[in-house]
């Protein structure tokens, strides 16, 4: 749960520099807003790079107590037809 404190964090920090860049037009608020944009994007890929790896343990789990199903095998492609031959 600390990810998620952090993420809350990291928003209501940048508040304040939207405000200057979007209100006031501080080019130097837009730089902070981009830098703290750049730090969410690492943030949340981090957050579900974690739940991915929770669902798979917990997935992983389950299926060991019970058999997948094998996997389908894909169709053989069909062979085309060649193109008839044009007139003269």
């Amino acid at each position: 749960m600390s990810n998620y404190s952090q993420l809350k964090d990291l928003v209501l920090s940048l508040e304040s520099d939207f405000e200057k860049f979007y209100d006031k037009q501080n080019s130097a608020a837009g730089t902070r807003v981009r830098k703290g944009m750049q730090e969410l994007k690492n943030l949340a890929q981090t957050i579900r790079t974690e739940v991915q790896n929770t669902k798979n343990s917990a997935a992983g789990d389950a299926a060991g107590a019970a058999k997948a199903a094998p996997a389908k095998k894909a169709a053989a492609p069909a062979a085309k037809k060649a193109a008839p031959a044009k007139k003269k």
